[in-house]
């Protein structure tokens, strides 16, 4: 089982889920949904940690957690992206340090407003190198994300029927933005799906063919990118 970390942010301090692969693995962010650090990330970073791979997942909301949809939302409205930034780049630098991470590059997963900001990682941390984004859904102006860092980097993005699949507004300005820098994206719509298929403690929107196949894609990226 993991145990929470703490790492450098740019001159302060930041905490996250750390869960590190047996016998090492390459290094991964795991990025929250709006709910906060909540059981169901810690679990998602254990699962990635068993398919090999050193799981941090940052604390963004720092000790808060919400399992009601209005105060998740005052949470994620109140998310400064400076301070998220830095976040990022200090957990790419922290797993950079372990023992137990074999790559030099890093990768990021996120779910929800943590795929957006999955997606927005590669242009704030040189070393973050493929980003996978579920069901992205901050507006980039939020972000204003710099998609020309993304060259020579890779993206994965898996897109739900409920935000509009990949022909979304949303998808396509990062789908732009990332070609448009030299960077590669790979994107999967799930048809059927609701927003945040993925997550297996919400059986309201849960879908365990989508979730499974999407997993699949998703290891097999980072793998394939991460060596």
């Amino acid at each position: 089982m993991g145990s929470m970390a703490t790492f450098a942010s740019n001159g302060g301090t930041a905490d996250g889920y750390l869960a590190e692969a047996e016998g090492g693995g390459p290094g991964l962010i795991l990025v929250q949904e709006w709910w906060g650090l909540v059981g169901h990330i810690k679990d998602v970073a254990e699962r990635f940690a068993s398919a090999g791979f050193t799981t941090l997942a940052p604390d963004f909301f720092h000790g808060e957690t919400t399992g009601e949809p209005d105060e998740a939302m005052r949470l994620m409205m109140g998310l400064a992206m400076d301070q998220a930034a830095k976040d990022v780049a200090g957990a790419a630098a922290y797993l950079s340090g372990l023992d137990s991470v074999t790559s030099q590059e890093i990768g990021v997963v996120g779910f929800c407003m943590g795929g957006s900001l999955a997606l927005w990682s590669p242009t704030v941390a040189e070393n973050i190198s493929a980003a996978v984004g579920f069901y992205p859904a901050v507006p980039w102006e939020r972000m204003n994300p710099s998609w020309g860092s993304y060259a020579g980097k890779a993206a994965l993005i898996h897109c739900d029927e409920d935000d509009g699949l990949s022909k979304a507004p949303g998808i396509q300005a990062a789908i732009a933005g990332i070609e448009g820098a030299g960077g590669t994206v790979e994107v999967h719509d799930y048809p059927g799906t609701h927003h945040a298929f993925f997550n297996d403690e919400r059986p309201e929107v849960y879908d365990q063919g989508a979730s499974d196949e999407a997993w699949e894609r998703t290891v097999t990226f980072l793998r394939e990118h991460l060596g």
